[in-house]
């Protein structure tokens, strides 16, 4: 029977700096392949995941049944749920593209918002806030970036901007998951820890509008929209703050981007923009006259001298199968429905030579604790099935034939197969990391700051999601170091933990997983590398940004610390 077996954090030369330098280097080796080399995605991963495995077992020791365990039960994590996501999210789409009921669609959205600008608020801010609230873990950016292609979208920006666009939700997301789950780690009061994060969030949710409408457009662009982006910001900021704070997290992200889609549908309504924004290869085109311009849901969309008019018959039929899939998603994510579902039928397998013989110690906790690894199968409840039941729907309602269906089926599984290879390598580089405290050492380099951890600590959670591409792991992760630190450094435990969640979400849009997923959903499979550039220094600015608000709150703001 193997032995449980302590992580070392300060395995090279007893020295924290080098150590954490070392433990980088799948990281390092992953993003640098990336961004820098330009080397496909899936090589890249198995690059990252050699460059894990070797520096778990050669320099830290990790016994390697344990390692191994940890590789293949995180893999399989990457395929299921989050392959099956990413797999049933562009068979859905697929289908509306392929029975063209996506295109009565786009030029529906055109008709309530043919600037280009408003568009991207419209999908990637306010209607991908919504999927992260009801499903996350990569729906958002699956849904919108191929909904921001089908709209027209060149596939970088659809990427990069259904990226960054995922950012203030994603703490409050899946059903309130990541601030749960920080609950639960560090024994923190749940509304306490929703709280503060509500208490951070939403002065990025007012930023990030404007802020994508730059890295689409430009600056002067940017004044010309700036009712909607503050329409959109403002009304998701408000109603994220007053449900985090009077209610709890569990539907935060909801309510914010229903008020958010319904504020600036509205506004849309009485208000346009002096000129309609498009891109370049667009400008080819004659432009929209006054006189052309829509007027509001249903008008004609006009494309130079091209008018096309859906009848209301049509619009309804095109938008049945987007209004299940939120419907669904949101079902799929309620704590009671997803339990009846696991009733029915669901298992866990204890990892063998894993689950409760890696022993997490001090620093990085208060005292010993064994981690557990187990394997959750729950196939029904998963939201990928959701997605698939939405494809089920969508096939009869649109009376698609079955030799169709497969056809689409067969197309959909071809584009997504190396993705979901990739996926499983990134799942494993982050967990093999945690599993043999690569991450520990690198989050404990992070808490030797002393004073200034109270601006590191909200870049300890961007390392975690960068690492695992999940807020909920990140503070699964790091939050008892989190509370530890603060203790250490006089600074308040809520601040520093809501921090690693708020701080988090900010490298969502450079997490490998994600941008392997946004790469599907615009088929830009092997241009990974690309898409990370387009966010890295986004991410950076507005993580950095999240720690000068920390800072602050830790003392001229003091006052915005809930007691």
């Amino acid at each position: 029977m193997l032995a449980a077996w302590n992580q070392r954090y300060e395995p090279v030369a007893d020295n924290l700096a080098l150590s954490a330098l070392v433990a980088a280097l799948p990281v390092i080796v992953l993003l640098g392949l990336l961004g820098l080399l330009r080397v496909r995605a899936h090589y890249a991963a198995l690059a990252g995941l050699a460059t894990a495995l070797l520096v778990a077992l050669l320099v830290y020791g990790m016994p390697v049944p344990m390692a191994t365990a940890a590789l293949i039960n995180w893999a399989l994590f990457g395929l299921f749920p989050i392959g099956w996501i990413v797999l049933t999210a562009m068979f859905v789409y697929d289908l509306t593209v392929a029975t063209g009921t996506f295109e009565v669609v786009k030029d529906s959205i055109a008709g309530m918002a043919s600037d280009r600008r408003i568009q991207v608020l419209l999908i990637a801010f306010s209607f991908g806030a919504f999927l992260e609230g009801s499903a996350g873990f990569g729906t958002p950016v699956a849904i919108s970036a191929a909904m921001l292609i089908g709209l027209g979208f060149r596939p970088l920006p659809a990427a990069g901007l259904s990226l960054i666009g995922n950012t203030a939700p994603v703490a409050f997301g899946a059903i309130g998951t990541p601030v749960l789950t920080l609950a639960g780690v560090t024994n923190l009061p749940v509304d306490t820890l929703s709280a503060m994060v509500g208490r951070q969030l939403p002065f990025f949710a007012v930023i990030v509008p404007f802020w994508l409408v730059w890295a689409l457009a430009g600056r002067k662009a940017t004044l010309e929209v700036w009712p909607a982006a503050l329409t959109a910001g403002v009304s998701f900021g408000l109603v994220q703050f007053l449900v985090s704070n009077l209610v709890g997290p569990e539907l935060v992200d909801i309510l914010a981007s229903l008020a958010s889609i319904g504020s600036l549908l509205f506004l849309v309504r009485f208000w346009q923009p002096r000129s309609i924004w498009r891109f370049e290869h667009e400008r080819d085109d004659a432009p929209p006259t006054a006189t052309q311009r829509p007027e509001g849901p249903g008008a004609a969309i006009h494309r130079g001298s091209d008018v096309l008019v859906h009848t209301r018959q049509e619009r309804q039929r095109a938008w049945v199968p987007w209004v299940m899939l939120g419907v669904s998603v949101l079902l799929w994510g309620l704590p009671q429905v997803k339990g009846f579902l696991n009733d029915i039928y669901s298992a866990s397998v204890s990892v063998p030579f894993l689950d409760m013989k890696v022993v997490r110690v001090p620093p990085v906790v208060a005292k010993p604790s064994p981690t557990a690894a187990v394997y959750a199968w729950t196939p029904l409840s998963a939201t990928g099935t959701a997605l698939l039941f939405t494809a089920i729907a969508t096939m009869l309602y649109l009376r698609v034939r079955p030799a169709e269906v497969g056809r689409i089926l067969l197309g959909t599984l071809n584009r997504v197969k190396t993705s979901l290879l990739t996926i499983a390598a990134m799942l494993g580089i982050a967990y093999t990391s945690r599993f043999a405290g690569l991450d520990a050492s690198m989050g404990l380099a992070f808490a030797s700051t002393g004073a200034l951890f109270a601006f590191f600590s909200p870049l300890l959670g961007w390392l975690g999601v960068a690492l695992t591409g999940s807020d909920t792991s990140s503070n699964a992760l790091f939050g008892n170091l989190q509370q530890i630190t603060a203790q250490q450094a006089g600074l308040s435990p809520v601040l520093t933990t809501a921090a690693n969640s708020s701080g988090g979400v900010m490298a969502k849009m450079i997490d490998a997983q994600s941008i392997v997923v946004a790469g599907v959903a615009t088929g830009q499979h092997g241009n990974e590398g690309e898409i990370l550039r387009y966010g890295f220094w986004h991410a950076v600015a507005l993580g950095c940004l999240m720690g000068v608000l920390v800072f602050l709150q830790s003392n001229l703001l003091s006052w915005m610390i809930p007691a």
